[in-house]
């Protein structure tokens, strides 16, 4: 990797609602060690380790006997601050990716740019609330604190599909591929990836 540092960084976030421990490898081999109480969301995140070859470990602790938003927003956030750090200035990356990914009925389409300015478009056609006890309207919320603490540009759009499991395992996993290819090390870009000269 041109003599560049590692790509890892751990983050902590404890808060009186909270207590979460993230770290996160860009050039690993896609290992997820995950503690939480939130069944499907762990399952998501799992295949988003796999799917980026990113190595994850997580721990979180939270209100979950109150609400799970405050777990889900939080994970976003802390998720979203590790991968912003283990980037660093950004440099050599190739900055922008993007994924079309069927999951059997389901397609999803996910595009990202790694420059800096936060922003989602979330757009979910499967019109399901919940799988099991889980509200699948925290999914969003969980987007949004990852984009904006993880300084991206993130469009993300399930096209169609019933089935409410393969909808939201095709938007993690075309997340997941879209982010493989935009942290990737462009071997013809020594710097920064933006006319500005900075990120």
């Amino acid at each position: 990797m041109r003599g560049m540092k590692a790509r890892r960084a751990t983050v902590s976030r404890h808060t009186r609602e909270t207590k979460i421990d993230v770290t996160l490898d860009l050039d690993g081999r896609g290992t997820a060690d995950l503690a939480l109480g939130l069944p499907f969301l762990r399952h998501m995140l799992e295949l988003w380790a796999r799917h980026s070859l990113f190595d994850l470990s997580l721990k979180a602790q939270g209100d979950l006997d109150v609400d799970p938003h405050h777990t889900v927003e939080d994970l976003g956030l802390t998720l979203g601050e590790a991968l912003d750090r283990a980037l660093g200035d950004r440099r050599g990356i190739l900055r922008y990716g993007h994924s079309v990914l069927p999951m059997d009925e389901s397609l999803s389409l996910v595009a990202v740019d790694l420059g800096g300015r936060p922003y989602l478009v979330y757009e979910i056609a499967n019109r399901r609330r919940k799988i099991l006890d889980f509200d699948l309207g925290l999914i969003g919320e969980f987007f949004r604190a990852f984009a904006t603490q993880g300084r991206m540009n993130l469009h993300i759009a399930h096209l169609y599909g019933q089935e409410p499991h393969h909808a939201y395992e095709s938007v993690f996993k075309g997340l997941a591929r879209a982010l493989r290819m935009a942290v990737a090390l462009d071997p013809r870009e020594p710097g920064v990836p933006s006319s500005k000269g900075v990120i």
